[in-house]
């Protein structure tokens, strides 16, 4: 077993030595060395507490040519795993298969295929010595036991299955400030063509002792066989880079001897908005590093041109805890410029929680490390929640060269999707065994934002397309110095005979493409509200003269710079691009309204126009409300009333109401409303009608219900008092004699004659002002007092006689009475 653990690499390969005093840096073409400060007096950027120790334990697996196993057994904790073997340059020709035990139940998990993996760096890089070649990642999550087996016909020699423990946590406060990076005429110190001081410590320089030799020495870690058990980690709070427009061009010099003075970028992470990191920064100061000349790149990268689009939030390496001594120290190498993003994934499990992102990042960098690259070989890396976290180190913004796309990583950028997203029934490779899943609308949104920023700087459209020439000589399919045409957004298999990113994030590439080019697409009103809530007239909407407009984009708000809305073609409010609403002032009448989008790239959509009226005029009542008597039971405190009215608005009611003596709810069409009223008392019966815009207009009338009893009748024939609580006033009066009569003489504008009903109920004739009106049938199967039976209205009062006759119906003649009600 081989136990590796975080410690000073020096960097490989040849670079331009600049000899700068500790917390400088050199600005590229400016010839400006600028100065930088730490954020804290005892953090540097290797060894401040964001920084989380990772471990690589390393098993042999033993056997013959064709098959080589390692036997079930305990192991250190790990979460994550990969096979790896000898050259880099030999394909696994055979399969790989493996199984862990969870450290929290005990249990073994299925056997999981490996498939090979997928990204590599270039020959530079990859041909170093001690270069490894691997298969891809497996997250097994806590774990303590692992078993393998391999077969094949001819397995690469030397073998291993690579346990990590990422170690826990993850700081997510930058260890050192805005400050610390490159930004032209921030400078105090003019370098000079002798070397300066020697660098000894990230805060202080002091003078070399003795002249540095050309060859610096390569420290590697003394080997550790301590690994600590690390429970499930903490969602640390992402450091992330504001989403604010970082316009690079505004920074460069006027010239070479005059640089422009310009402020220093206002976020708070060590790579924003990204430009060339500081020597501190790139030479960190490890407890085992080596004395090693703290060298610029050569020649220096230029500054990373003006761009509109701003850069999206992500997590920096300080955020996800890399510990800066274990990769290679120095700079990285650089391209020119991005030209061509290819998106990746990881081929890791999907079955991940967000809150161990982190740790997965921090375990790809230790297989990186371990399988002998100089650093994580991703520039960028997306979970499954749109979290972006920084991969390579050398600055966001940069171009800088990583391991990703074998042949193909210069001028152009890796973008990792965390998890496996093949399919495994349309063609890809078969394998792993990982089940693919579909990305999410959270990962692609983040990819595009990546996408449009990096491209953005380079002024290529993610639409478009690119030339890169072919750096490898062994890449199958691919002729070495050959010029490719290839889409701006492409895939890992665009480049590398590979299945990556698999057929799923493959099929959304034209989305992200579309998305990160912009214009916005899908721009559309999907309402426009009054106070009151969004009302439709026809096919437009009526509102008051203030309206709040609604609408969606099928672009990510977080890709879209603002929004504003048009009334009648003129702009009157702008909001930013995440924003779906808002508020405007209209005139009185009739306007056209349209949404604006603009995406991050500058390029505009606008929304098809709606129609919206302002309507500041209230409803009228073309019929005043009238109140007459209604049919149904009757008491002293409730007197059946039916109030009608006609109300109306050019636009169109929205609701009606009544508000006295009780509050109902009616429809916008209604034109009627049954209610009561206290007898011998005023009532005012009021309504309220409300247009679509929200504008109120109330009527009223105001009646007494006055109760006559049948005492007050003058009578005919024979009539009998009944006494009974169910009666009003505690009496009625009955008779059975064939055209017995009784009569009131009342003044009112609405009257109703109140009886009882029962299965032997006869029937009466009834006359007003001497008139018949009608003969009325008190037929009832169920029995029923005080009630109203017969009603009738007059536009105004006047005086008036209600006079019923018996009809003396056979078999069952009978008619009881309690009187009338008159309505004043």
């Amino acid at each position: 077993m081989r136990t590796e653990a975080g410690g000073a690499r020096a960097p490989r390969g040849r670079r331009a030595r600049i000899w700068l005093a500790a917390g400088t840096v050199l600005v590229a073409g400016t010839g400006t060395v600028v100065a930088l400060r730490a954020t804290s007096d005892t953090g540097t950027a290797a060894e401040g507490p964001q920084v989380v120790h990772t471990s690589v334990d390393s098993l042999d697996l033993t056997g013959s040519a064709g098959e080589r196993t390692l036997a079930a057994r305990s192991t250190k904790a790990f979460r994550m795993l990969a096979v790896s073997w000898q050259d880099p340059g030999v394909r696994l020709d055979g399969t790989v298969r493996v199984r862990t035990r969870s450290s929290a139940t005990g249990t073994w998990s299925d056997w999981q295929a490996l498939g090979a993996g997928d990204a590599q760096p270039d020959p530079a890089e990859r041909d170093r010595a001690g270069v490894r070649g691997g298969t891809a990642p497996l997250w097994a999550g806590p774990s303590d036991g692992v078993q393998v087996k391999a077969d094949g016909k001819a397995l690469p020699k030397g073998l291993t299955v690579d346990l990590v423990d990422p170690g826990k946590g993850g700081a997510t406060t930058p260890a050192m400030d805005a400050a610390a990076y490159a930004m032209p005429g921030d400078g105090e110190e003019t370098p000079t063509d002798q070397p300066t001081d020697h660098p000894t410590d990230p805060e202080t320089a002091s003078t070399p002792e003795q002249t540095p030799s050309d060859d610096p020495t390569e420290t590697t870690p003394a080997p550790t066989d301590s690994a600590t058990e690390t429970p499930a980690e903490e969602t640390p709070t992402p450091t992330v880079e504001p989403s604010q427009s970082t316009d690079a061009g505004t920074t460069a010099p006027a010239s070479p001897t005059a640089p422009t003075s310009t402020a220093p970028p206002t976020s708070a992470s060590p790579t924003a908005p990204g430009y060339l990191p500081s020597l501190s920064a790139a030479y960190p100061s490890c407890a085992s590093a080596s004395a090693v000349p703290h060298t610029m790149p050569s020649p220096l990268p230029a500054q990373p041109p003006a761009t509109k689009v701003p850069a999206p939030p992500f997590v920096t390496r300080a955020g996800w805890g890399a510990d800066e001594c274990a990769r290679d120290t120095g700079y990285p190498d650089y391209g020119h410029t991005v030209k061509a993003v290819f998106v990746h994934h990881t081929d890791t499990t999907n079955a991940y929680s967000c809150a161990d992102s982190p740790s997965i990042v921090r375990s790809l960098y230790a297989l990186h490390l371990h399988q002998g690259w100089r650093d994580l070989g991703y520039n960028f890396l997306v979970d499954k929640c749109g979290t972006i976290f920084e991969g390579r180190f050398g600055g966001a913004a940069m171009p800088v060269i990583g391991a990703q796309t074998y042949g193909f990583n210069t001028d152009s950028m890796g973008i990792a999707a965390i998890g496996t997203y093949t399919d495994l029934t349309g063609g890809d490779s078969k394998a792993s065994t990982i089940v693919g899943a579909t990305p999410s609308q959270a990962m692609v949104t983040a990819i595009s934002r990546i996408a449009a920023w990096k491209l953005g700087m380079s002024g290529v459209s993610p639409t478009g397309t690119s030339s890169l020439t072919e750096g490898a000589k062994d890449s199958y399919g691919f002729t070495f110095g050959k010029a490719y045409t290839l889409n701006a957004v492409s895939g890992h298999r665009n480049g590398f005979a590979t299945d990556c990113p698999g057929n799923q994030l493959y099929a959304k590439l034209d989305t992200i493409r579309s998305y990160a080019a912009g214009p916005p697409a899908g721009v559309g009103v999907t309402s426009v509200d009054s106070a009151s809530g969004a009302v439709r007239s026809g096919t437009g909407y009526v509102t008051g003269t203030t309206a709040t407009v609604r609408w969606s984009t099928s672009t990510p708000t977080s890709l879209l710079s603002g929004a504003e809305v048009l009334v009648d073609g003129t702009s009157v409010a702008k909001v930013a691009g995440t924003a779906t609403s808002a508020s405007v002032k209209l005139a009185s009448g009739r306007h056209t309204v349209q949404v604006r989008a603009a995406h991050v790239s500058g390029k505009t959509a606008t929304s098809a126009a709606v129609t919206v009226t302002a309507d500041t005029t209230r409803p009228t009542y073309p019929t005043a409300p009238t109140a007459q008597l209604g049919k149904g039971t009757v008491n002293t405190a409730a007197v059946p009333v039916t109030v009608t009215w006609k109300a109306a608005d050019d636009n169109g009611l929205r609701s009606q109401a009544a508000t006295s003596p009780a509050a109902k709810t009616l429809t916008a069409t209604s034109t009627s409303w049954a209610t009561t009223a206290k007898s011998a008392t005023a009532t005012k019966f009021g309504l309220t009608a409300t247009d679509l815009a929200g504008n109120t207009a109330t009527a009223s009338v105001t009646r007494t219900a006055t109760l006559l009893q049948e005492s007050s009748a003058k009578a005919t024939g024979t009539w009998t008092k009944r006494a009974s609580s169910s009666y009003l006033g505690g009496y009625s009066a009955s008779s059975g004699t064939k055209n017995a009569s009784l009569t009131w003489t009342f003044k009112g504008r609405s009257v109703a004659w109140i009886a009882s009903r029962a299965g032997t109920s006869g029937a009466v004739q009834i006359y007003v002002d001497g008139a018949l009106q009608t003969t009325l049938d008190l037929k009832s199967a169920t029995t029923a007092y005080r009630q109203a039976m017969w009603t009738k209205t007059w536009s105004s009062a006047a005086q008036h006689t209600l006079k019923i006759v018996v009809v003396g119906t056979s078999g069952r003649p009978t008619v009881t009475t309690d009187g009338i009600a008159v309505l004043n």
